[in-house]
């Protein structure tokens, strides 16, 4: 049997497009919808919080929603109470001070606080106010309150406290009593530091918490803590003599020289100094102290260098040693002052003085062919029969002071220089002396025995002569001979008065020359030696012209005689003139010339009388 089918007929579909276009339709009316609502609700809620703080803010965790600024203000000055009850604890280590916040100056300004709660949501434009109010609304927002911290008051309190935490730091120090030497220990200092500490309480402050707070004390340490060390070096400086020497190559004997541990205490100095960026104390003698005693050592050892004396050996014709040279010394005041300090400092008490020597052109060792003393160059004589001894004497000690002395190169030589001070001390004798027109007794009496000698000497050699003065009369023991008188020697005398008379000649020759005095008997003989250049002297003389006799006889009394003794003090010498020529050739050659003019006062003789004595009757 067979089936047959029928088509089905199914049911016609809607269109799709009209189902969503009324999805869309409804959505946007939701949108709208909710919109109006929203913008009705937050209309509304300005409307109610027109003036008042917006829910959900608080102030320091009050809460002040829905108050007025005026509300919320009184609240919160009823509410915190901080700045007056409020403790905070300032720690100095075992001390410590109890403060409000109010005694440190700071207060509440709950009308600020006020303001600031109300102006939350109420800041920027309409988007960002309804954001912010959405925001405090869900989660709530607390405003810090407004403190006001005067700082004045802040640093006068922590400067309070500075007065009884500050301690200044102290230098040690360091003394001398005595000979004792004394040493107080440094302190570290302490200072508050109100800068950082006004810091710390002004962070605490804003937290409106009570705490326990350390103050910022600061450690100074003095620039000498510890002056141990030189107050042992001052201990080691006065615990022995300072004993002064001369080098160990100088065996003159001088020294030692001591100053005792009382006088060095004296002298002792402490300084500050500097060094490594570190203050310490430093030791030593004050300078000005040791300079000066230095300088006040320094002449009793200055010695002037002094050339070796000889006598020159005519048979060996060497030179041979009679006085050795004297090497120069002078006491380096600078130096030693440095060098004491130095030693002081190493402990040492035994100390060299630095001394500067000079050897003298002419030592010891030189031999005649280094000077250029080969030969006798001259020799000249002069006689002093009758000189009384005391004279001798004189001519014996001047004399003595030429033997063996050299004269440089080129060099003025001066008598009265060599002879230093004629007195009694330096072998001297009182006789008679020519002296401001009158003959006297005084001391050196005769010395111009030796100058007229080393004038004829210098003269016949060919030396230039630079300065010479004659006697103011003629005196017979200048115109001795060996058997006689001759008045040929008239004007060839010389006399010196140290230091205002003396006599020159100049050593022109590239060689030294060496003198030699001898005494024998009543003659005084003068040697030179050196080398001959071929000099020869030629001379002639007027002798005496002019001549004027003697004045008359002349008596005065003397109260220091005894009456009836007569003594005569003037010897008569007659008044003349006299021109000496001198010609000097050099290998035959005329070197130079010269004059020698004298004028010779008239003499008369001077008797003197003791009181009531009787004259002899004029001649």
């Amino acid at each position: 049997m067979s089936t047959i089918s029928y088509p089905v007929r199914r049911p016609t579909p809607q269109p799709r497009a009209f189902t969503l276009q009324q999805v869309l339709l409804a959505g946007l009316f939701g949108v709208v919808l909710f919109v109006v609502v929203l913008v009705i609700f937050f209309l509304g809620f300005q409307i109610v919080y027109a003036g008042r703080i917006f829910p959900g803010v608080s102030v320091a965790g009050i809460d002040v929603s829905g108050m007025t600024p005026r509300e919320a203000a009184q609240e919160i000055q009823r509410r915190i109470t901080y700045p007056q009850t409020g403790k905070l604890v300032l720690k100095d280590g075992e001390r410590f001070w109890i403060v409000t916040p109010a005694e440190l100056g700071l207060a509440l300004d709950a009308s600020a606080s006020a303001r600031a709660a109300f102006q939350v949501g109420r800041s920027g434009d309409p988007f960002t106010r309804l954001w912010e109010q959405s925001l405090t609304l869900a989660s709530g927002k607390d405003v810090p309150p407004v403190l006001l911290l005067d700082q004045r008051v802040t640093f006068a309190y922590l400067n309070n406290l500075a007065t009884q935490i500050d301690v200044p730091a102290k230098d040690a120090t360091l003394q001398v009593e005595g000979i004792e030497v004394k040493v107080t220990p440094g302190q570290i200092g302490r200072k508050l530091d109100i800068s950082a500490s006004l810091i710390l309480v002004s962070v605490q402050m804003q937290t409106l918490k009570d705490a326990i707070l350390n103050l910022y004390v600061r450690e100074e340490a003095p620039a000498i803590l510890d002056a141990s060390t030189a107050a042992e070096q001052a201990r080691r400086i006065l615990s022995a003599p300072l004993t002064l020497t001369l080098p160990a190559t100088d065996n003159s004997g001088d020294g030692p020289w001591t100053i005792p541990p009382e006088q060095l205490a004296q002298m002792l100095v402490i300084r500050r100094a500097e060094a490594d960026g570190s203050t310490r104390y430093q030791v030593g003698l004050n300078e000005t102290y040791l300079l000066t005693y230095l300088s006040d050592l320094a002449p009793k050892l200055r010695r002037s260098p002094v050339n070796a004396r000889f006598i020159f050996n005519d048979d060996t014709r060497q030179l041979e040693v009679i006085q050795n040279a004297v090497i120069g010394r002078e006491l380096d005041v600078s130096a030693s002052a440095n060098f004491i300090q130095e030693k002081l400092a190493q402990g040492e008490h035994e100390i060299a003085l630095q001394i500067n020597y000079t050897n003298p052109p002419v030592t010891d060792e030189m031999t005649g062919e280094q000077l250029g003393i080969t030969e006798l160059v001259q020799a000249t004589t002069t006689y002093f029969r009758g000189s009384s001894a005391a004279r001798v004497q004189n001519i014996k000690a001047a004399a003595s002071k030429f033997h063996g002395l050299l004269v440089a190169p080129g060099e003025t030589f001066s008598m009265a220089q060599a002879l230093g001070d004629i007195t009694l001390d330096n072998g001297y004798a009182e006789a008679l002396i020519i002296i401001g027109g009158q003959t006297l007794k005084g001391v050196g009496g005769g010395v111009c025995q030796v100058s007229t000698t080393l004038f004829r000497n210098a003269f016949f050699a060919g030396f230039p002569i630079v300065e010479r003065h004659a006697h103011a009369y003629r005196v017979g023991y200048y115109e001795q001979t060996a058997s006689g008188h001759s008045d040929r020697l008239a004007g060839l005398d010389a006399t010196v008065f140290v230091p205002l008379v003396d006599f020159k000649f100049i050593n022109d020759t590239p060689y030294w020359l060496l003198m030699e005095t001898y005494i024998n008997g009543y003659s005084l003989t003068w040697k030179f030696y050196s080398t001959k250049d071929g000099r020869t002297v030629e001379w002639d003389t007027t002798g005496p012209t002019n001549v004027v006799d003697p004045p008359e006889t002349v008596y005065r009394e003397n109260p220091d005689l005894k009456q009836g003794e007569i003594k005569q003090v003037e010897w008569a010498a007659k008044g003349a003139d006299v021109t000496v020529t001198r010609r000097v050739y050099k290998n035959g050659t005329l070197y130079f010339s010269d004059q020698f003019i004298t004028h010779y006062e008239p003499w008369g003789e001077v008797f003197e009388y003791g009181p009531g004595t009787e004259l002899p009757p004029k001649e």
